[in-house]
């Protein structure tokens, strides 16, 4: 005789119309407390919001087409530049990795749920509010930001429209949904470790995730008194910014860069960790240099605290101060390129097969480590005077960002997809989707390199007629790249609603292999991979 199970306790209950059956399905999204529902929910906020941000790109690329256009308003022009940088920052890529940590650290580390899982529900609600709020302000009297995704002052506080003070409220809010999503992923990582999973058996992907939580924790306090502060100066009567009262504009750019520079790792080190789970799959290897890659990745974000006055070489700073962020910035490459050839290395003598999250992850590999060259150029300060505040910046943060940030999300989507849902994406429509997404995004970034050397600033609605075939091409790109990500969107739905069936060996190998190859293998229940035959 078998005991009663908690399900067979409750008996499924008959939706008997359809508003109970929507009251039923609302209540569950908006109180759920489940790990995999909340990070659902994360994915797919970000991926709405990867299309609104897209679409603001799309309509900067064809004001840029060629000279002279009048698309748009040069005043609106400046809105979207503003609003584009911070919904692909604040709503897209650091949603993306949220969700994928709510889904995959509780199976990685044996735990049964978040730790605080009532936490994890409030931190994503506060999400969505706040971004309502920011894109709003797009539509408020006044017209909405203007001065640029980095806030700074005096554009935001002597000449910001009054839109600007509920752009500051949404960062709050934004800041606090993170800091909550972080305290929430340091108390499951270090409270709920299944027993035998030791430190050194953690996964990649949950290490760079229990460091970017700990550096998130560093830095949003200090982007919220950063612009606490600018509303003060905007609302009452203070000098923070202002030199006519004492203050000194350049107290924002250091503030501001001190978190500005660390968030870049935080939306990078989340990848680092997907690329660390998805190259050991598709090379039939262990990670090549565990213990180091931990190592390396703590380096990173130590060092990020440490660089932030390279982005203003050109603001006058002492020259001593210029060599020590010169040394600094290069110095951070080190622990970068220990992950980068440790990959590469994973990937030596193993036994390839290039299912589409490999092909993503060997982009990212060459795209972000070429993204690196170009930062390590802007790191030498004599020569950041020729880059600064032209193309080039352009296309080495997209170098990094785009490749970086959302090529490993998109690779982990489609790693993790069968997985979520049980059910296999079609690997055609996945590799058109990459060979689309990667032409697009060389095609519309590189030629950026040549717009800056040549001396075309950014954040322009008009440029001189030399510039004009390089932005004709960037342009093209940018359509390709934007058409593309909808073969993505129709692949997810179409796998959700009718996919071929997963096995339970998804990727062929072993029952979690995922998790086995990218740490040594711990001592409970997930099974070791068999031994590949050559």
């Amino acid at each position: 005789m078998t005991m009663p199970t908690q399900e067979d306790a409750i008996p499924e209950q008959p939706i008997r119309n359809g508003r109970r059956g929507l009251v039923g399905f609302l209540k569950h999204w908006l109180f759920t407390t489940n790990h995999k529902d909340i990070g659902t929910l994360y994915l797919c906020l970000s991926l709405t919001m990867f299309f609104v941000g897209g679409a603001m790109a799309l309509v900067i690329r064809a004001e840029l087409f060629q000279p002279g256009m009048k698309v748009i308003d040069p005043d609106f022009y400046n809105v979207l530049i503003t609003m584009h940088g911070l919904i692909m920052l604040l709503a897209v890529v650091m949603p993306a990795g949220i969700g994928l940590a709510n889904w995959m650290i509780p199976m990685m580390i044996g735990a049964p749920d978040m730790a605080l899982p009532r936490l994890n529900n409030m931190s994503f609600w506060i999400l969505p509010c706040a971004i309502t709020l920011l894109a709003s302000t797009i539509f408020m009297k006044g017209g909405g930001p203007n001065f640029g995704w980095t806030l700074y002052a005096p554009l935001s506080t002597t000449f910001g429209p009054p839109s600007t003070d509920f752009l500051i409220f949404s960062v709050h809010m934004l800041g606090i949904s993170s800091i909550l999503g972080s305290i929430n992923i340091i108390v499951t990582i270090i409270n709920m470790r299944a027993p035998g999973m030791t430190w050194m058996k953690l996964p990649m992907f949950v290490w760079t995730w229990l460091v970017t939580a700990f550096l998130l924790l560093c830095i949003m306090p200090v982007l919220a008194g950063t612009v606490t502060m600018l509303l003060a100066d905007r609302n009452f009567g203070t000098t923070f910014f202002d030199a006519a009262g004492g203050g000194d504009p350049l107290l924002y750019q250091h503030l501001f860069w001190f978190f500005g520079h660390p968030e870049v790792y935080v939306l990078i080190l989340p990848a680092f960790g997907v690329i660390s789970q998805i190259i050991p799959t598709f090379s039939r290897k262990k990670l090549f240099g565990y213990g180091r890659m931990v190592i390396a990745t703590g380096a990173i974000a130590f060092l990020s605290l440490l660089v932030w006055a390279h982005h203003m070489f050109t603001s006058g700073l002492p020259l001593g101060a210029e060599l020590y962020f010169m040394y600094a910035t290069m110095l951070i490459a080190v622990p970068t390129g220990i992950k980068v050839f440790n990959w590469v290395a994973t990937m030596y003598r193993g036994s390839l097969s290039f299912e589409t999250p490999m092909l993503f992850a060997v982009a990212f590999i060459f795209l972000f480590t070429f993204g690196g060259f170009t930062g390590v150029m802007m790191a030498i300060a004599p020569s950041d005077y020729q880059y600064h505040d032209s193309y080039f910046i352009v296309a080495h943060f997209h170098y990094v960002l785009v490749p970086g940030a959302v090529f490993a999300f998109l690779g982990a989507v489609y790693y993790w997809l069968p997985k979520w849902c049980g059910r296999m994406y079609d690997e055609t429509l996945g590799q058109w989707h990459f060979w689309l997404t990667f032409i697009a995004t060389n095609v519309t970034f590189f030629p950026m390199h040549f717009l800056g050397l040549a001396g075309m600033p950014r954040r322009i609605p008009d440029y001189a007629l030399q510039f004009g075939d390089f932005n004709a091409i960037a342009s093209v790109g940018a359509f390709i790249f934007g058409f593309a990500q909808l073969i993505f969107l129709y692949n997810v739905i179409h796998t959700i609603r009718s996919g071929k069936k997963a096995s339970a060996q998804v990727w062929d190998g072993a029952e979690g292999l995922e998790w086995t190859l990218s740490s040594p293998p711990p001592y409970h229940s997930f099974q070791t991979p068999p031994k590949i035959e050559r």
